[in-house]
């Protein structure tokens, strides 16, 4: 069966949803041109996406200007070109030139790198897929989210996000979270109902909007409206411009105020001190302002960017997608992960084995009311959607069993909840009686069944110790109306469907990995307790366990205690779930954890960094930070190591800037005091900060030592601080040394001074590197990257090279005698030796501390929502 054909070119247009709500079911497919039973054809389809374009909020597109605009906000950077302007125009020409070339070439640098991270973000985004039940030409089918189109009929059941805004055809026990619109937490229930005109949009309960979440039951309803035309769209319009910040991102603002504060003092401090002393007001403002750009880390971006574009390029070889780049160093933060059972520590493919049926029932019938008691859509004779579960018993069933189901009518169907744990549906058999049949977790099953045998808790008890998965199922004679919770009473038990799925052969390794790591891993399962217990002790991890009976008897502060002797959390619902994170998140420990369920939603999102699967419930992707292509934790452990490399290495950046550079930009200061010259032209300083921060970008490639990658890492800015303080000035001692060298041995002039300084700060500051990446000796216990050894060398060498080159004069340069090379080299050893010494005083006397972490926020669930409607490149 095929839709109708189109009448005018008007039939198919967006329909605002409050306007839909109103109209009669009838009226609004006419309106919209569709079949209630076939839904659109995929020619038509095709044909209504070119009209309206993808079903998307947002793109993942990378736009040159707004990466350039990155670029040019810093006021440091625009005040210095206004004032290197303003010195072409008083006389100031050859400096005004070189400072606006070098300013070019810093942000082309920064432009240019930063650009390629985006590109490759924009390519992690096209590998994320979101797809939905549609019915397209009669049949029912995974469409991607961002193909659907007005006209269209999509199937929502429980755990799926609702893909556009919807007028609801068929409802069963539907209700809906909307609280990423509302933010009202309580799920609101959904029927077919027309609502009366001027209902509000919280009102509409025949409705169900683009980005909600279903909470409970099932339904089918007609697109009505999609991408920036639904309510959703509206919304995640205006967070368009408001980036919510990781930790990791809150880390780098932090510091870059701390840098604000501390060029902002000394910057008006020297113009003020230079004014007062008689020096040109212009020379005085260019030499302030250039050494504010000194002091301000401007690479740093880029350094990260870089940083995090290579490293979601490695993860994605390792089957780690992450939805934003920085999510890479947050999920190096981890310390405790909680994580399910199915998929991670056992294999994940699930398989029907047996069915155990009470006396009474034999096996073929127990198998029949297990097949027919389901929340699949069929297709011609294959499954759509559904759970593992139920997919598993479908294919182990296979081709002669499945049709023990001909002849039989769903009446009705109760859905699957996480409070009930289980499913009723409600048949005609081929005698046309009516019977109810409920499939669930035994205790919840066995609770409402009459007369169950010893025999068969014996059964189940031995099901459950050996580790294997276990359905119940139960009947009972029923009439024709919908069933209700309240019909799952007064059941005759027909037996127990067992599934098996084994712990993986490298879980086990997987665990040790992590362990290494410095993460302590936690079970947190549906499952039954004798289940999960059995996994873990096969896996060697410890099984003390807790079931949510007991973490509903404690508070807080009992649950907190209890969680760091438990191991196992069994038979834990949504709500237990994500009490565990929050209360081990008070804990100051960064928390994570791994869910594929739509029970597993309020976790993915309470947790500091939310991880799921390709294959998850859509609830439960969108809910992510990362998405293994793969289940599996040695991919996860994978992914933390490189998130961890990632931070070690941009901190090396950071405390580069906080120390040899610092003291540099404080040493000309201090200098400029009592030289009747500028110890540095401003160009100069530019110059040589733009040829330090070119060495720095090989830092994302450096090596990293294991010591640092055994803890968790975090942004601390009061350690950041005590480095400065104390490192800064040991780079400025030398750099006092150097001072007293070219004007007490070489007598200098102000070129020649400026070249000597010049040489030696970019020396120190550069090679400083090879001590501050590590805590070991350097070179002979922790070995630096090639490429960074070489772009460090190389701009010393250069460094060294300039005034002797037919640019010297141009850049203010003379050539220096070659006695002075010999006392550079003395110097630079010596500055080497005493910060080695003065790290390991350092490391011995200051401690770190992990900051507090912060509550989410309706916004942040909004973003994330919202990322699932986005298009990327392949649009």
């Amino acid at each position: 069966m095929t839709s109708a054909p189109l009448r005018t070119d008007t039939a198919a247009d967006p329909i605002d949803i409050v306007s839909a709500a109103v109209m009669g079911s009838a009226a609004l497919l006419d309106r919209l041109d569709t079949s209630a039973t076939a839904g659109l054809s995929e020619t038509e389809a095709r044909r209504r996406r070119v009209r309206w374009g993808p079903n998307a909020v947002s793109s993942h597109r990378a736009r040159l200007l707004p990466v350039l605009w990155h670029q040019l906000r810093s006021p440091l950077l625009v005040l210095l070109l206004v004032a290197a302007i303003a010195s072409y125009f008083v006389g100031e020409r050859s400096d005004a030139l070189i400072i606006g070339v070098i300013l070019v070439l810093s942000v082309g640098l920064g432009f240019v790198n930063e650009y390629r991270a985006e590109k490759a973000a924009e390519a992690l985004h096209d590998q994320i897929r979101h797809e939905t039940v549609a019915i397209r030409d009669g049949r029912a089918g995974m469409v991607d989210v961002t193909a659907l189109v007005p006209g269209d009929l999509v199937d929502v059941r429980l755990g799926d996000v609702v893909a556009a805004d919807l007028r609801l055809l068929d409802a069963t026990g539907l209700s809906c979270d909307e609280s990423v619109l509302t933010g009202e937490s309580m799920p609101v229930e959904k029927n077919t109902a027309t609502v009366p005109a001027g209902t509000g949009l919280a009102a509409l309960s025949d409705c169900a909007l683009m980005g909600t979440v279903v909470n409970a039951g099932s339904g089918r309803g007609v697109v009505v409206a999609t991408g920036a035309h639904t309510q959703f769209g509206a919304i995640a319009a205006g967070l368009s411009g408001h980036q919510l910040e990781t930790e990791f991102q809150l880390g780098l603002r932090r510091f870059s105020m701390l840098l604000v504060y501390v060029a902002g003092a000394l910057t008006s401090s020297i113009f003020v001190l230079n004014v007062v002393l008689h020096k040109p007001i212009m020379d005085a403002l260019l030499f302030s302002l250039a050494i504010a750009v000194g002091i301000t880390p401007q690479l740093l971006p880029a350094v990260v960017s870089s940083s995090l574009a290579a490293g979601s390029r490695r993860m994605s070889r390792r089957k780690v997608l992450v939805k934003r780049l920085v999510c890479i160093e947050d999920l190096g933060n981890v310390a405790v992960l909680f994580t399910d059972k199915t998929g991670t520590l056992t294999e994940g493919r699930i398989d029907y084995a047996r069915a155990v049926p009470v006396d009474g029932t034999d096996p073929d019938t127990l198998l029949r009311y297990g097949l027919l008691c389901t929340e699949n859509s069929m297709d011609e004779g294959r499954a759509v959607g559904g759970n593992p579960l139920d997919q598993a018993l479908w294919t182990g069933a296979g081709p002669a069993q499945r049709e023990m189901v001909a002849g039989y009518t769903r009446l009705g169907v109760l859905p699957f909840d996480h409070e009930r744990n289980m499913v009723s549906v409600l048949v005609r058999d081929p005698a046309n009686q009516v019977v109810l049949i409920t499939k669930g977790a035994p205790e919840t099953v066995l609770q409402r069944c009459l007369d169950v045998p010893a025999a068969t808790r014996a059964a189940l008890d031995t099901e459950f110790a050996a580790g294997n998965r276990v359905v119940a199922v139960a009947t009972r004679p029923a009439g024709g109306r919908a069933p209700a919770a309240a019909d799952e009473r007064d059941l005759r038990l027909r037996g127990l469907l067992v599934f098996l799925d084994p712990p993986k052969h490298d879980a086990a390794a997987a665990l040790q990995r992590l362990a290494a790591l410095g993460i302590s891993v936690k079970v947190v399962t549906g499952d039954n307790p004798a289940v999960a217990a059995k996994v873990c002790r096969d896996l060697g991890l410890g099984a003390g366990s807790m079931t949510g009976a007991d973490i509903a008897a404690l508070d807080d502060s009992a649950l907190a205690a209890a969680i760091t002797q438990t191991t196992v959390f069994a038979r834990v619902g949504p709500e237990d779930k994500a009490r565990i994170v929050r209360v081990q998140r008070q804990s100051g420990e960064a928390v994570a954890f791994l869910g594929d369920g739509v029970n597993d939603a309020l976790a993915l999102h309470a947790a500091d960094v939310g991880i799921s699967v390709d294959s998850a419930t859509d609830v439960a992707k969108d809910a992510a930070d990362v998405i293994l292509l793969e289940k599996d934790l040695a991919v996860l452990a994978d992914g933390v190591g490189e998130g961890r490399r990632i931070f070690a290495n941009t901190i090396k950046y950071v405390l580069m800037g906080t120390s040899s550079n610092f003291g540099n930009m404080f040493s000309a200061a201090g200098a400029s005091l009592f030289l009747s010259f500028l110890p540095m032209l401003p160009s100069q300083i530019l110059l040589n900060n733009l040829l330090y921060d070119t060495s720095q970008l090989a830092i994302p490639t450096d090596n990293v030592d294991e010591e640092q990658l055994r803890r968790p890492s975090h942004w601390d800015i009061a350690f950041i601080r005590r480095f400065m303080i104390f490192f800064g000035p040991l780079s400025s001692v030398f750099d006092f040394v150097t001072f007293a060298v070219m004007l007490a041995v070489f007598h200098a002039t102000a070129p020649e001074f400026r070249s000597g300084w010049f040489v030696e700060s970019l020396a120190t500051q550069t090679l400083v590197i090879f001590a501050i990446r590590t805590r070991r000796v350097p070179f002979f216990r922790s070995h630096p990257s090639i490429p960074l050894t070489l772009a460090a060398l190389a701009v010393v060498v250069l460094g060294a090279a300039l005034p002797a080159t037919a640019l010297a004069h141009t850049l203010g340069f003379s050539p220096l005698p070659a006695g002075f090379f010999a006392a550079l080299t003395a110097m630079v050893v010596g500055y080497l030796i005493l910060v080695e010494i003065g790290k390991r005083i350092f490391y011995r006397t200051t401690t770190t501390t992990p900051p507090p972490h912060r509550p989410g926020n309706l916004n942040r669930f909004r973003r994330r929502r919202a990322a699932r409607f986005s298009t990327a490149a392949r649009t």
